[in-house]
């Protein structure tokens, strides 16, 4: 009877565990990134004991321990995604995990909220870990935006144009032609249009003038049949600045441009201009390939390389660390992967993915824990009612 009450123990101890479990689960519903765990419990050692028996059987019968909270299964199903204010805020839809370099050592998380620590690295905010991306070579490396606050300027080299300067025009000009030195001063000009067909038929005269309405420089266009008279469809002006090193602009009138009869109305326009100013990063954001895009106040662009994802054949092996982190040092080394790469599914920015923790299921384990603990409970109680009863027998004789 003895034995019975160590048995009844066991139970006690393993469903206190399980309950352990189940409560960590719940207390976890609201935790972004959560993965739940599934309780497992084993029966202990049997012991062999020597007992009559019929002929041919065995003369041995055996006798259970107990049991023992065996391990916990991790449940990596899809948690819902929910939208979130932060840029750097990242979930993945399908499988897979965000790398996080600790110093040289990498752990993994389903979700993260990150943003741009002091030197320059993006981080993880509640950790402090440092966001992976790919390397050319395919290595992990973290982030940094170090030298990516500011966008330099381009000089303006060509301005080209389009649609038609109409022959019947008898002036026309186009306003507020920006261009940018080398040191990425705007310079606002005007592009005015003058017919001198008195000597030669579609031949203009082209004059640019600054902000102060100062010319700078004047040019022929040529048009032969109404198209622009190859030699003579760009024409150069230099600007000069007190700030910044001369600068020689193209206006190239040599494609997508006419020189029909509409009237008095002209629709020539500036298609397309080189050059901009200094740009400061304005946001951030994540492409259809998990690569990291910047944005930047000159309508420029730069990326920053593809964020990591990880892909382990058995994610069983991973180990839960806390702040929704998992370490991978007993797991076979994962595949990384950009984002919709084999194995991974799709890095979405401005999202967080929620707990997978379900509550019905997690309370119907919780009345199974009860009704364990409660029958392990009655095996002690009853044990012990039995010795009672032995040793009061032993008083009475």
């Amino acid at each position: 009877m003895l034995e019975s009450i160590y048995i009844g123990m066991s139970g006690l101890t393993a469903y206190a565990k399980g309950l352990q479990t189940i409560s960590n689960n719940v207390a976890n519903l609201n935790t972004a990134g959560f993965k739940t765990s599934t309780p497992h419990f084993a029966d202990l050692y049997y012991g062999e004991q020597f007992a009559r028996s019929a002929p041919g059987n065995p003369n041995t019968m055996q006798f259970g321990s107990g049991v023992e909270y065996g391990y916990s299964s991790l449940n990596f199903a899809q948690g819902d995604l929910r939208g979130s204010d932060g840029q750097l805020d990242l979930a993945i839809q399908g499988n897979g995990f965000l790398t996080l370099l600790d110093g040289d050592t990498p752990r993994y998380a389903r979700t993260g909220q990150f943003s741009v620590g002091n030197d320059g690295f993006i981080e993880d905010k509640s950790t402090g870990l440092k966001l992976a991306a790919l390397t050319a070579s395919g290595k992990l490396g973290p982030i940094s935006l170090a030298g990516k606050q500011i966008n330099p300027p381009q000089a303006t080299t060509v301005i080209q144009f389009s649609d038609n300067l109409s022959s019947g025009s008898t002036n026309f000009s186009i306003p507020n032609v920006d261009v940018y030195d080398a040191n990425g001063g705007k310079h606002t000009l005007t592009i005015a249009f003058e017919p001198d067909s008195s000597i030669v038929p579609g031949r203009w005269q082209v004059t640019v003038t600054d902000e102060n309405s100062v010319p700078i420089q004047q040019g022929t266009l040529q048009f032969n049949g109404g198209i622009p008279e190859p030699g003579r469809d760009q024409i150069d002006f230099t600007l000069t600045s007190a700030d910044a090193p001369p600068l020689t602009v193209t206006l190239d009138f040599s494609t997508g441009v006419t020189n029909f009869s509409a009237g008095s109305v002209s629709s020539l326009r500036v298609s397309s201009a080189d050059g901009y100013a200094t740009g400061t990063l304005s946001s951030m954001n994540i492409d259809v390939d998990g690569q990291l895009v910047l944005q930047y106040s000159n309508g420029q662009t730069d990326t920053l390389g593809a964020i990591a994802l990880a892909s382990f054949s058995n994610p069983q092996q991973l180990v839960q660390q806390g702040n929704g982190l998992f370490d991978a040092s007993h797991a076979m080394p994962p595949q990384y992967r950009a984002s919709n790469g084999a194995g991974v599914g799709t890095l979405l920015a401005g999202a967080t993915e929620a707990s997978n923790v379900d509550l019905s299921t997690e309370f119907g384990q919780l009345i199974l824990v009860q009704r364990g603990f409660q029958a392990s409970s009655q095996v002690i109680s009853t044990a012990n009612e039995m010795i009672m009863q032995l040793f009061q027998m032993r008083g009475q004789g």
